[in-house]
């Protein structure tokens, strides 16, 4: 049995026919010191989702974890679950389950044990626990480990004991602070799909941080990118990595191309774009103030050819390959482009060119994403 199937425990309070894990943060703000942690905030997770927090490390996002977990209390700005303030809400009553990257396993205690442990802090009749250990067993993939101890297994199987502990009293939101930053790369993978799977199937909201972007685009329903305390861009995976709003969500979320150019002509959704002799047309940005703007291709959107451009297709720029990199399922193209250094990935099936080669860089109409240029400083 799966927690989109198994019994509510007592104790627990329902809205009837309501989904549970409504997330509301109205201008939360934090100051360590005088000095902004996180600035005024605004965010609202819809129930049921899978919403991540990405940014390198200060932007903010453990920071506004802890507040919405209880954690650390915020100098102003309000936080409603399920439209219930809880900004002074101690973290112990707000129905929230929260995965630490540390596991913060009990050594002492078999898994079983470790996963029954809140249900025991709450009372539940010990035929009810049972119950409710061997669906969270089940449902995190631990059947047959019951009676192990935290140091009898892996790094993977204790952070799913970690996920069942707290999915085990059924809580409104999970909040999980880079649980798999400690497991190596394919174990990360594997155990950030079951992450995802228990996820779904138990309909709980999930508010994920993590730095690495690749994590965050296959576990997130939607995400925002944070730096310095601010939340810059909130998306869909695909919208936040085709659609950036400035320069450093271009340049955090993936490799890009970036080549300076200026706007000469704005029709609806597209845009006219001047690079160098080259005119383009590209997607509109509406959050772009002024002429000068930065262009950004990702590598898979460069298309190398020749001295024709074929139809459907634009000149971005004349380049020289510098290098090339066999890397599996592609190869990455280094080139120059008149002193702007470019990557392109093609299919390892596609004709390769060599070092020194002079090529076209092309790019299909509207495919490329504009952010404003930063200003220059002197």
């Amino acid at each position: 049995m799966t927690l989109s199937t198994a019994r509510r425990i007592p104790g627990d309070d329902t809205t009837t026919g309501a989904r549970r894990g409504e997330v509301l943060v109205s201008s939360i703000g934090l100051d360590y010191n005088g000095v902004p942690a996180l600035a005024d905030t605004d965010l609202h997770v819809h129930a049921g989702e899978f919403f991540t927090l990405l940014g390198p490390s200060g932007s903010g996002k453990t920071t506004l974890l802890r507040i919405i977990a209880g954690l650390l209390d915020p100098a102003r700005g309000a936080l409603h679950i399920d439209g219930m303030d809880v900004t002074r809400t101690p973290t112990q009553k707000r129905d929230i389950g929260f995965v630490f990257q540390n596991y913060a396993l009990f050594p002492h205690l078999t898994v079983a044990e470790n996963i029954e442990y809140g249900l025991k802090v709450r009372k539940i009749p010990g035929a009810k626990r049972a119950a409710r250990v061997a669906e969270m067993v089940e449902l995190v993939a631990l059947g047959g480990f019951a009676e192990r101890y935290p140091s009898q297994l892996s790094g993977g199987q204790q952070q799913r004991v970690a996920l069942g502990r707290a999915l085990a009293q059924n809580p409104r939101v999970l909040l999980l602070d880079e649980p798999l930053g400690a497991l190596d790369r394919g174990l990360r993978e594997e155990l950030g799909a079951e992450v995802r799977r228990i996820q779904q199937e138990s309909n709980t909201t999930a508010v994920y941080v993590t730095h690495d972007q690749e994590e965050a685009f296959i576990l997130s329903d939607r995400m925002g990118v944070m730096r310095d305390g601010r939340i810059c861009q909130l998306g869909t995976p695909e919208q936040l990595y085709r659609e950036p709003k400035d320069l450093f969500v271009a340049k955090f979320l993936g490799k890009t191309n970036l080549f300076s150019g200026r706007i000469t002509g704005l029709d609806g959704a597209r845009a006219t774009v001047q690079v160098g002799a080259h005119e383009l047309t590209a997607r509109a940005n509406p959050a772009i103030v002024g002429d000068d703007v930065v262009c950004s291709v990702r590598p898979e959107q460069l298309i190398l050819g020749g001295t024709e451009v074929p139809a459907g297709l634009q000149r971005i720029s004349e380049a020289v390959v510098t290098e090339v990199r066999f890397l599996g399922q592609r190869r990455s193209i280094h080139l120059d482009a008149e002193g702007v250094a470019c990557t392109a990935d093609l299919d390892p099936a596609a004709s390769v060119p060599v070092v020194g080669d002079r090529v076209s860089l092309l790019v299909r109409p509207g495919e490329i994403a504009l952010v404003a240029a930063e200003p220059e400083h002197g």
